[in-house]
């Protein structure tokens, strides 16, 4: 399959589960509607949905993390998949970045980082941390990706320009206050 067939698929399906989560959404009945708790968790949500495995972590809210480029902070934030929260145990990190292709700042993670649970593949854009499995490593992307693959996990997103993402070479990232 080629990867223009990949990415329609890919869109296929992520609107798929987001059509699946928004009809679980609009349930009307009193058992689909409990408080929530200050974390934004309830005890109802245990029982998941077929759409809970497919859809992206977007029914949950993303972890606020602290992240500074060499000495200075940015504003950054992890998503809620398994290979994020995984990242989250490793905090806080302090690591040396090296260039990749002239497209992203990669460095090396303490240890691999779980891959179940993984969501359909994306193409990075300039801004997201990201985690390529095979190597084990932390990608910063300052340039957007040429196409979505498999073995590349989007962990998150840092927001700041493309020319203090490419000139970065030491990251600290640690769970915020």
């Amino acid at each position: 399959m080629n990867s223009a067939a990949l990415r329609v698929l890919a869109r296929a399906v992520t609107a798929t589960a987001l059509v699946l989560t928004a009809a679980a959404c609009t349930d009307t009945s009193p058992a689909a509607s409990p408080a929530a708790s200050p974390s934004g968790t309830t005890s109802e949500q245990q029982t998941p949905t077929s759409a809970a495995h497919t859809a992206p972590s977007d029914r949950n809210p993303a972890m606020d993390i602290r992240v500074t480029l060499d000495g200075r902070p940015v504003d950054a934030t992890l998503n809620d998949s398994p290979a994020a929260r995984d990242f989250a145990e490793l905090l806080p990190l302090t690591l040396d970045l090296k260039d990749f292709h002239q497209t992203e700042r990669i460095a090396d993670l303490p240890r691999r980082l779980t891959t179940s649970g993984a969501p359909e593949p994306a193409e990075p854009k300039a801004g997201d941390l990201a985690y390529y499995a095979p190597w084990g490593n932390l990608a910063l992307f300052y340039r957007d990706g040429d196409s979505a693959n498999a073995d590349l996990l989007i962990l998150g997103s840092i927001d700041a320009d493309a020319d203090r993402l490419a000139g970065a070479d030491r990251i600290t990232i640690e769970a915020a206050p």
